[in-house]
């Protein structure tokens, strides 16, 4: 166990080497190749690896996967089967008891309302986390992750995997460098009308592959049902954050690296009626931002449904895009793999400005390398956690009126019903000390 916590110390010791790079905004580690060293491999651990964790298992998979956790036998079983080697567990707490201290990391890709619970118990234990967005589920929990990631020093990443898309890249790069002038204002959206799922009117059986008591974790107990477990949760704000928390660090990851914002001093919505225990299947967020790089308040609006009358206004092409950003000379329109630059006309013969910001090299291969000392990953949780708390006061504001934000003490200013909402209830037996 010794030589463990030593290895563990070390490994600490060189990712808080790198990161005094607070608010670190595209520059990509040069270090990056070691992560795949096949002898400096890390000790991982998977938390959740059915559904999109599988994904992220795979992204690590070079590394020394040792255990993997997971509720559901069923959608676990791939996972299992391709790493057979490691140890498989039901409850991450087990987990870190029996093999916490040989452990360098952790990857959790669990639903929303169980992201805090096991980043919170591995940051504890000195491990670097990887986790998947939209980070955690309620404000105070996102803060108190970010805020514990910084006093231990460890290395994160948001899984915003599309934050390594070359597009991307040159997206910012046209607007620090002033392709259309000063931005005054953008809009974001993500199409579809996802949400309001029918209210189950039956109470199946749980299935014997599932553990679902460690399935609802912290949030309030409601009966099984297949179309809540294991995927219809997103939809229901006690487990979801519906999809402005699905897309919202995705989609808004393009302004917030463009124009280097950070937090909100106002959020207001709108939408239809509010259900109180229902995601909507449309949204419209505004989001003023007093503090940019382009030295000008900006106004951010976040649409869940396209905004066809904003699109219709400035003549645009929406097709591919999901983000406008309207300059004092031009307009850009993008999404994660397309960019045009408008009016067509007056960017004709535009040169696009010298790339700046190197290649990825890997997404996941960012987090690795600052686990082991290299730079900070570039969605580490100084620069996408205020992105993500961004995200979910989006929803807060839908649900119980717009207020000013004053970030530093968590308030929603002048809105006694929206700050029950930052910070929530556990059920009995999963209080945080």
């Amino acid at each position: 166990m010794s030589n463990q916590i030593s290895r563990r110390a070390v490994l600490r010791n060189t990712a808080a080497a790198s990161a005094g790079i607070a608010f670190y905004h595209g520059a990509i580690p040069q270090s990056i190749s070691a992560a795949d060293s096949p002898n400096e491999k890390l000790n991982i651990a998977c938390i959740g690896v059915g559904g999109r964790g599988a994904a992220n298992v795979s992204g690590v998979r070079r590394q020394n996967l040792v255990a993997m956790v997971d509720v559901d036998e069923r959608r676990a079983k791939g996972s299992f089967q391709k790493f057979p080697n490691a140890r498989r567990f039901t409850d991450y707490r087990k987990m870190f008891d029996k093999i916490g201290d040989s452990l360098d990391a952790v990857v959790i890709s669990t639903p929303d309302h169980t992201h805090f619970h096991p980043a919170y118990a591995a940051m504890q234990l000195g491990l670097h986390v990887y986790l998947e967005k939209p980070l955690a589920h309620t404000v105070y929990e996102t803060r108190t992750l970010c805020d514990l990631a910084r006093k231990n020093k460890l290395a994160t990443q948001l899984g915003a995997q599309r934050h390594a898309i070359k597009n991307m890249h040159r997206v910012v790069e046209l607007i620090r460098s002033g392709a259309i002038g000063t931005v005054t204002e953008v809009h974001c959206w993500v199409g579809g009308e996802r949400g309001m799922p029918p209210v189950p009117d039956d109470t199946p059986n749980v299935p014997n592959r599932l553990d679902y008591d460690l399935w609802v974790g912290p949030a309030k107990y409601r009966p099984y049902h297949p179309s809540i477990c294991p995927y219809g949760w997103r939809f229901w704000w006690e487990y979801g954050t519906g999809e402005t928390g699905n897309w919202g660090c995705h989609i808004l990851d393009i302004p917030y690296w463009s124009l280097g914002l950070i937090t909100p001093v106002r959020v207001d919505a709108s939408g239809p009626k509010v259900d109180a225990e229902r995601t909507p299947k449309s949204m419209h967020v505004t989001y003023r931002f007093a503090e940019t790089n382009q030295n000008a308040p900006i106004d951010l609006h976040w649409y869940h449904g396209a905004p066809r009358e904003v699109i219709r206004k400035l003549g645009v092409d929406e097709k591919g895009a999901n983000t406008i950003f309207v300059g004092d000379e031009g307009i850009l329109v993008c999404g994660f793999d397309k960019r045009k630059l408008y009016p067509e006309e007056k960017f004709a013969d535009f040169t696009a400005p010298e790339p700046f910001i190197p290649d990825s090299p890997g997404f996941y291969n960012e987090w690795i390398s600052a686990c082991k000392g290299g730079e900070a990953a570039t969605c580490h949780f100084d620069y996408s956690g205020p992105m993500a708390e961004t995200v979910l006061l989006g929803n807060v504001a839908y649900r119980a009126g717009g207020f000013d934000w004053d970030a530093e003490s968590l308030q929603t200013v002048g809105n006694t019903v929206a700050q029950t909402l930052i910070q929530t209830a556990y059920r009995k037996g999963w209080e945080i000390d």
